[in-house]
């Protein structure tokens, strides 16, 4: 069974044999969520969880970047209306859950800045392939908010604790080469190259033994969604403490005037 995907705005679905190529679809604002974008995120994995139609998924962005995660022109929505964060806390869930329980492969093709949500929309993917212009952060805590959706579960898991907490306390970016080295990613290559070594991993997955490779998957992922379902309400918690904060605020104003923020610790 196939599902119909037309619904989607921003997503495009491009299918060879039974892999499906899903790329995020704002270029012009660096695939930065909307509101509608973010509710598509949601749900977009449990669709493809449901297409029997295919087998590995490679995810993806249009134009320069991968994502730039969160839209700055939403978090002042958010920060003005209570009742759409609480909608949102919601969605990061289904989208953080969505993807470990999407029992399809899943390769991320990491065509530029993968940022925030962006960031960590990647690192709960299967397979990270990078090209090595690309750069990857969690920099909630730039913008005066804790980090609530998804990063303070994978990076410590993909790293270890003591640089994941350096990288999402400080908001720092990383580099490809940089993430490959420290276990960030799998594999961080030439632009030129992204496309060969994407197409390859899915010709190798897609031709093995799909049961035997899709049950492993799920197993792995056990102990993640164990560990993403005990932290996430309270992350999200604590980021919804911290879109109400000062900082947060001087955070927005700061964007939209253009400025470095001056932070007080409120």
């Amino acid at each position: 069974m196939s599902v119909d995907y037309s619904g989607y705005k921003y997503f495009l679905f491009e299918k060879e044999g039974r892999t499906m190529t899903v790329t995020m679809n704002r270029p012009d604002h660096l695939n930065a969520m909307t509101w509608d974008m973010h509710e598509e995120a949601s749900r977009i994995f449990y669709d493809l969880g449901m297409d029997h139609s295919i087998d590995v998924v490679i995810f993806t962005g249009a134009g320069k970047a991968f994502s730039a995660g969160g839209d700055v022109v939403g978090m002042k929505m958010l920060y003005e209306d209570t009742e759409l964060f609480d909608r949102s806390i919601n969605e990061a869930k289904k989208i953080v859950f969505g993807i470990l329980d999407c029992e399809k492969v899943i390769i991320a093709r990491v065509n530029g800045d993968a940022i925030g949500l962006g960031a960590t929309m990647a690192l709960f993917c299967d397979i990270i392939i990078a090209a090595d212009h690309a750069r990857f952060a969690d920099p909630h805590v730039k913008v005066g908010l804790a980090a609530g959706d998804g990063g303070a579960v994978i990076w410590p898991q993909a790293i270890g604790y003591a640089k994941a907490k350096e990288y999402l306390m400080t908001g720092d970016l990383i580099t490809a080469p940089d993430a490959q080295a420290m276990g960030l990613i799998n594999y961080s290559v030439p632009a030129a190259e992204l496309d060969a070594k994407v197409d390859a991993m899915a010709k190798k997955l897609g031709s093995g033994a799909m049961k035997s490779i899709k049950y492993t998957k799920t197993t792995i992922n056990i102990g993640l969604k164990q560990l993403a379902h005990t932290m996430m309400d309270t992350s999200m918690a604590y980021e919804a403490l911290t879109n109400r904060s000062k900082d947060h605020l001087e955070a927005i104003n700061a964007f939209t005037e253009k400025r470095k923020p001056k932070f007080t610790g409120l």
